[in-house]
């Protein structure tokens, strides 16, 4: 089994990439190469199997050829710029997260090898005049480019699953928190720094009122549905490949309330806050009352309390002292 991780030096390539190499296989065959290939060389992996890293633009088509192989049998397509990134960059963001996203499954159609692609949607795909609560059959209506370029990526795995050219399958992923790391562009990177900072004894800043509410998924059951999602049989997937991955609805002070019961009130006291109205704006799009009943039926999970997520984060990825 050879896999390829595009997006493979963030944070959940990073966790991905370490499950599996702990796992040893996927979809019932031993893992034998691991390529994990990002706009800059990730991290090496020490692996029970052979682990290359590498650098690939998927904006390039010559840079995709370069990584995806005529013995890639698994491509997880995890790359992108996140939101606020890509509604200040329009361009950046349709050349990276549409453009790149048809790069990687021609390359794929050319091959003629149908590799398993497992493209990681967001959330962000619905928003707008939809009615709540939203389901598996409720239509897309992104309200940002993000989401309107994910959107379009979901069409592009249903039509070429469709073809045949590929066996895709796409999860719109929560808000992923607590990462790891540093603050990045994504309009819901608060989302994380909030508890993050924090559990790390420096402050944060909380960009809006603690009754937002959010749906959200730790790093650890991210990691874990995707690789369920890999296994899938492709009977299983119906006519459309792409599905919401579980998650749960909190608010912020719900998360907050989370933190203090896992770490102590004195972590809220590092939390301050300031209104900032151009993230307010692009999360405030967002739909919240989602219900991901296909995926659950297919086997992926939620977590059981956000209290779960703040101890993996303490568990997982919190820096030593």
């Amino acid at each position: 089994m050879n896999i390829l991780i595009i997006g493979g030096g963030g944070v959940v390539g990073q966790k991905l990439a370490a499950s599996l190499a702990k796992r040893g296989q996927l979809r019932g065959q031993p893992i034998s190469k691991l390529v994990l290939a990002d706009v800059v060389d990730p991290a090496p992996l020490a692996a029970p199997f052979e682990v290359q890293t590498t650098t690939c633009d998927i904006a390039d088509p010559a840079s995709v050829a370069d990584v995806v192989t005529e013995d890639t049998q698994v491509i997880y397509l995890l790359a992108a710029i996140v939101s606020a990134h890509a509604e200040e960059d329009f361009e950046a963001g349709w050349r990276i997260n549409m453009m790149g996203t048809l790069n990687v499954l021609e390359r794929a159609r050319t091959l003629g090898t149908k590799p398993v692609v497992i493209f990681t949607s967001s959330i962000a795909v619905y928003g707008g005049e939809v009615p709540d609560p939203i389901v598996d059959h409720s239509f897309l209506n992104p309200q940002t480019s993000y989401g309107a370029q994910k959107a379009v990526g979901e069409l592009l795995i249903n039509d070429y699953s469709r073809k045949g050219f590929v066996d895709g399958r796409g999860f719109r992923l929560p808000t992923i928190s607590v990462r790891p790391g540093k603050p990045n562009r994504a309009a819901s990177s608060f989302m994380s720094s909030i508890l993050r900072e924090p559990l790390n004894g420096q402050e944060a800043i909380c960009p809006v009122d603690d009754d937002f509410p959010h749906y959200y998924l730790s790093p650890r059951k991210c990691v874990e549905n995707l690789i369920k999602g890999a296994e899938i049989p492709e009977a299983d997937l119906g006519q459309n490949r792409c599905m919401m991955m579980p998650g749960r609805m909190w608010t912020i002070r719900q998360l907050i309330d989370a933190m203090t019961t896992v770490a102590g009130p004195q972590t809220a006291k590092l939390i301050k806050w300031e209104a900032q109205p151009d993230i307010q704006r692009i999360v405030k799009g967002w739909r919240f009352d989602l219900r991901p009943e296909k995926a659950i039926t297919l086997g992926l999970e939620a977590d059981g309390s956000f209290e779960d997520n703040i101890r993996y984060y303490l568990e997982d990825d919190k820096p030593a002292s």
